[in-house]
């Protein structure tokens, strides 16, 4: 039975790797976020419950407490997804994201390593820290016909972008020169329940409904590889315990939209399974702003690695994830989104440090 630190684990990517954990293994977690604005503890509500589920409150930059949540859950595996991730937060405020995406990653690599150098020979030998990013860190492509490989070299546009690379760095740097057992996964843009309003599909469905305007930067024509996000956590789960150390895997779902055209399908499905009142389209509601700074045209990755080395390919296709994607938020209107758009869901922090074990 493995035990698994899940940095970030109450935040959108995280739960979904958590709850398929708890649900489809019997693997023991341990949870570590600081809840920021992106971290909801109603994402983990469904197995919260399980003898299987710690978790603790608080910051990856923290040396002492990470330390002595290395030595007291003692993991088998890491998987670090805790970072900010909002491109136009990290515009407005860059200093965050050196925090925790640079700083946080470099602190809880320290933590692995002196813990890893405790371990036995063989619990050095299945131990793994599993590092995930972004295919952002790539840049953009040009045209139609190229890719995001394993080997693609890195060119981020954004201080998020900047980060995240910088952080990758820092995990492959530590497997070479300290021989600490890592993984590095890159992932497409990902969708689904739980997403938190500030990115582009649950604020689309939001504002739809709530009548308001549907902004889309530029014309809507930047290009996304978009992933339903319990495909990706299948995926993150067999990188994290059958994937190889010292090696990338980039995780796509192979479904390539233009902004425009993903907000158009969200109207379409919202005009079939909740109306307007007026009996008009969702659509009437898009206007376009001005195009955000730095904003890269095109995203695509090919995952032919990991399905070739690990058997993983997604299940979702676009148009089947998005249409489960609308109707959990239109399931959940009144309770998970409402406590997200009314701020209540910060009332279920535990306080400044500290946390509950299972």
């Amino acid at each position: 039975m493995n035990r698994i630190i899940v940095t970030g684990g109450a935040g959108f990517i995280g739960s979904a790797a958590v709850r398929h954990i708890i649900n489809h293994t019997d693997n023991c977690v341990c949870i570590i976020d600081k809840l920021t604005y992106a971290g909801n503890m109603e994402n983990l509500s469904a197995v919260a419950d399980s003898p299987r589920f710690r978790f603790e409150q608080y910051d990856i930059c923290d040396k002492e407490e990470m330390i002595r949540i290395f030595r007291d859950f003692r993991p088998s595996h890491i998987m670090h997804f805790a970072a900010e991730s909002h491109v136009d937060r990290s515009i407005d405020a860059p200093g965050d994201f050196i925090q925790t995406n640079i700083v946080g990653t470099y602190t809880l690599l320290e933590a692995a390593r002196n813990y890893y150098n405790t371990l036995s020979d063989y619990e050095k030998s299945t131990f793994r820290f599993h590092h995930i990013s972004t295919d952002e860190v790539y840049g953009d492509l040009e045209g139609t016909g190229d890719y995001f490989r394993e080997t693609t070299p890195y060119a981020p546009s954004s201080p998020y972008s900047a980060s995240k690379a910088a952080s990758d760095h820092l995990v492959r740097a530590w497997h070479r020169t300290f021989g600490l057992p890592t993984i590095v996964t890159n992932c497409s843009n990902n969708y689904g329940p739980y997403h938190f309003p500030e990115k582009l599909i649950p604020h689309i469905i939001l504002n739809a409904l709530a009548g308001k305007e549907l902004p889309v930067y530029g014309a809507g024509l930047q290009i996304r590889d978009w992933l339903y996000v319990e495909d990706h956590a299948r995926a993150l789960y067999l990188a994290a315990t059958k994937g190889k150390p010292g090696e990338t895997y980039n995780i796509g779902g192979k479904n390539e939209k233009k902004n425009i055209e993903v907000v158009n399908a969200i109207c379409a499905i919202l005009d079939e399974l909740s109306p307007r009142p007026d009996g008009k389209s969702y659509m009437e509601q898009i206007i376009f702003v001005q195009d955000r700074p730095g904003h890269d045209l095109r995203y695509a990755i090919d995952p032919s690695k990991i399905e070739n080395e690990l058997g993983w390919h997604p299940e979702e296709t676009f148009e089947s994830g998005l249409r489960k994607t609308v109707l959990w938020y239109l399931e959940k209107k009144d309770t998970w989104c409402a406590n997200i758009l009314n701020g209540s869901y910060k009332l279920e922090r535990l306080g400044t440090g500290g946390g509950y074990f299972k």
